[in-house]
Order: structure tokens, then sequence, then C-alpha cells
């Protein structure tokens, strides 16, 4: 039986918090704070790739999550077209808000290797070539991710969901 009723959302929140402790682990934080990174670092991405790549990528993004990637977004805005690393993490900055003193470059290091890990290796590698060269040095080298049958036969290590009963919440 379900915890909340509907499958739907004990999935969403089951992968939400796997992806908030993935982030936790990487920069030390805590969960409040690791949401706001997540939201953060994606609404930048969002916002700095074409129309048609951020609403595929929206697509593949669990459901919570993909509330706060589209939080505030207005799709008649074109794209932000700045070329370095540094505006990049102006703008993850200005997300964050001064309530979360948090290192701009871990944050989008930490949020960049979560979304290689879950969310198909095609989009991760359009997203990546549609950033400035400075960002996409941020990103790690292609890896496997869940559901990746290329991670299985190129036998690379790939991050498996824990179990709901163990998730930190």
């Amino acid at each position: 039986m379900s915890a909340s009723g509907l499958d739907v959302f004990d999935k969403t929140l089951q992968t939400t918090h796997i992806w908030l402790n993935e982030i936790m682990d990487e920069i030390g934080a805590d969960k409040p704070v690791a949401w706001s990174v997540l939201g953060a670092v994606v609404r930048a991405v969002r916002d700095r790739i074409p129309l048609g790549l951020a609403a595929h990528l929206g697509a593949e993004l669990p459901l919570l999550v993909r509330g706060v990637y589209y939080d505030q977004w207005s799709p008649a805005t074109p794209p932000e077209r700045y070329r370095s690393l540094d505006r990049f993490l102006d703008r993850v900055t200005a997300n964050l808000g001064a309530i979360h003193p948090v290192d701009p470059h871990s944050a989008a290091r930490a949020v960049f290797r979560v979304l290689s890990r879950h969310v198909p290796e095609g989009q991760i590698r359009a997203v990546r070539e549609a950033l400035p060269a400075g960002v996409r040095a941020l990103w790690p080298p292609e890896m496997g991710n869940v559901g990746d049958p290329a991670s299985v036969v190129l036998g690379r290590v790939t991050a498996q969901p824990e179990p709901a009963r163990n998730i930190r919440t």
C-alpha cells in the first residue's frame, strides 16, 4: 500500500530524497539547504539553455524537482546569452539568496553530478553542449546513470535508488 495513497507521490518523494541526500553528501549541507541548492542550480541552467531543451530537461526531472525547476519561469523570456562561468555562478548565487552561504561552484558541481547520475545521458549531453565552456568544465565527464543500459554494458558504476525505509528525512 502506498504511504500517501498515490504511488506517484511516493515515488517522487523517494527519488527527491535520494537526490537531496546525494547533494548533502557532496556539499555537507542539511536537507533544506540541499533543496535550495538543487533549485538554484537547475533554474540557472534552465535560464541559459534554449526553450525546447529546457522543456525536455524539465520532463526528465522527478515531479517535485520539476516544480522547483519551473518555479518563476517565463518561457517567453529568451535564454540568457552570457558566456562565462563567473556569470553562471553569479546566477546560482542570486538564486540561492543570502540565506544560504554555499559556495556556488561546489553547489553547481554537486547538482551536475546528481543530474548526470539520474537523467538520461543523451539529455545531459545536449544540456552540457548548450552551456558555455566554463560551465561545461564544472560538469563531470560522461558517466552512467540509473536506468541507462549503456552503463551496464560498459561496466560503469551507477547509483542505485536506496529502499524507501533507508531514506533520511
